[in-house]
């Protein structure tokens, strides 16, 4: 293999290839797309709650039917991460959340309970199905990227979260608007079958990829990129770790705890935007679904841009001679303080200043979700994967508990003033974590858990 890298570098114009950014990109492409099935139910919500006669607690509840399987597989996902490889695995992770989101649009054959309950089950199945995506894309930024890169290469395909909704938000919205909910769910299922064979021609690992040469590939792993990660997951390698004292030994572990609680705080505010916020525009501020399809792409805008200043700043930092540690948590810090500032809407009556106050919110919320490019530092080699898929566990438990609790407040008080307060104070709690629990970030080293 080292000698097809170096015969291609010989016969290749002077200097490195860039294999990593078309890596990347097919990230950014395949997040984008991901984020926007997780908002189907969001933009399809008020039209799906009028048309089944639900409450705002059973609103909310099938709201987190999908981080409830999302959660629960994580630890299977990241296994077969690290058992067959992210390539295989992610894959048919692609295909089979898209079928299910597609199969979501036939729920609207059924009426009453048994709607509901084909709504709740196949949300369930697309939450099980996107198990590996995330801990994947950490795990495929560990092997491509180099440490001084790789916040901006996890800001990137993070950020994508925001561009699906600035992206799909509109159309979603006019689709619902003119052919109804149901096919929100059929236009973006197929959309995903068809991504998960374009992703199965395009990713490899750094060793194998027809495209990179012996440049670049000195260049990553000289960086810290982890180039030989594919090739121990591939099937029928021998695990490397306890699966079961893995995940304790990593739970023990003050600085991954920190980062773990941190990121259920910010994911908070992720959950927030993709289920409840599309509701409080059409029931607290009185706009159309279709407005509010347009509006909320605004904020996400915002978010997109966050997230690529965040890294950059991150990136910045470090290439300046700052401590990792450092790098990172300035960004952190600074979006999640930004991120309270949508306390301030319970405040203003002005829809301009509504979406200025959110906007101002998320782009903040971008700069800080600085998350897994710190999973991409910290994990053990061994593990990416599992340590991955611990660092989703905890930040998508708040999609269970956030979509819920907004509905409760919601439903008890008439408004989403208190919404917006929980919201705020996760992200002042983030900011706790960093500061007093993380410590230093650095690549955790197993000691307890790995096999012989």
């Amino acid at each position: 293999m080292e000698q097809l890298h170096t015969g291609a570098a010989a016969g290749a114009a002077p200097g490195r290839t860039r294999t990593r950014w078309m890596i990347l990109a097919m990230l950014f492409a395949i997040t984008t797309i991901n984020y926007a099935d997780r908002a189907t139910i969001s933009i399809a919500g008020p039209e799906i709650k009028k048309e089944l006669g639900l409450s705002a607690v059973q609103m909310g509840f099938v709201f987190s039917a999908f981080a409830w399987s999302y959660v629960l597989a994580q630890i299977p996902g990241g296994w077969l991460l690290d058992r067959f490889g992210s390539r295989i695995t992610y894959f048919f992770s692609i295909f089979l959340w898209s079928l299910f989101t597609l199969f979501t649009g036939a729920a609207g054959f059924f009426t009453g309970a048994a709607a509901v309950v084909v709504l709740f089950g196949l949300r369930m199945l697309v939450g099980l199905a996107e198990a590996p995506s995330f801990p994947g894309n950490s795990r495929i930024a560990s092997a491509w990227f180099p440490t001084n890169e790789r916040g901006l290469a996890a800001a990137i395909f993070n950020s994508a979260q925001y561009f699906a909704t600035v992206l799909f938000a509109p159309i979603m919205g006019w689709l619902v608007h003119t052919h109804g909910w149901h096919s929100v769910f059929y236009v973006m299922g197929g959309l995903g079958i068809l991504m998960s064979f374009i992703w199965l021609k395009t990713i490899y690992g750094p060793r194998e990829h027809p495209r990179v040469n012996a440049s670049e590939l000195h260049y990553i792993q000289q960086g810290g990129a982890l180039v030989d990660l594919e090739q121990r997951g591939g099937a029928g390698r021998p695990a490397q770790v306890d699966t079961f004292a893995c995940i304790k030994e990593l739970l023990s572990n003050r600085m991954l705890l920190g980062v773990y609680i941190g990121q259920y705080c910010i994911t908070t505010l992720t959950y927030f935007f993709l289920t409840w916020f599309p509701v409080y525009l059409v029931q607290e501020r009185h706009m159309t679904i279709l407005k509010a399809g347009f509006v909320a792409s605004l904020p996400a805008v915002a978010g997109f841009l966050g997230g690529i200043v965040g890294g950059w700043m991150s990136d910045r930092l470090a290439k300046a001679g700052y401590s990792l540690s450092v790098s990172r948590k300035v960004p952190i810090v600074i979006g999640m303080v930004l991120s309270m500032s949508m306390i301030a809407c319970n405040y203003v009556d002005a829809d301009t200043l509504v979406v200025a106050v959110m906007s101002l919110a998320f782009f903040g919320k971008g700069i800080g979700a600085l998350g897994w490019a710190v999973v991409s530092d910290t994990s053990p080699k061994e593990a990416g994967g599992l340590s991955g898929a611990l660092f989703n566990t905890f930040g998508n438990t708040a999609g269970i508990t956030t979509p819920i609790v907004i509905g409760y407040i919601v439903q008890n008080t008439g408004s989403f003033s208190g919404a917006l307060l929980f919201v705020g104070a996760n992200a002042a709690l983030a900011v706790a974590c960093y500061l007093f629990v993380v410590g230093d970030i650095q690549r955790v080293k197993l000691v307890k858990s790995l096999k012989p």
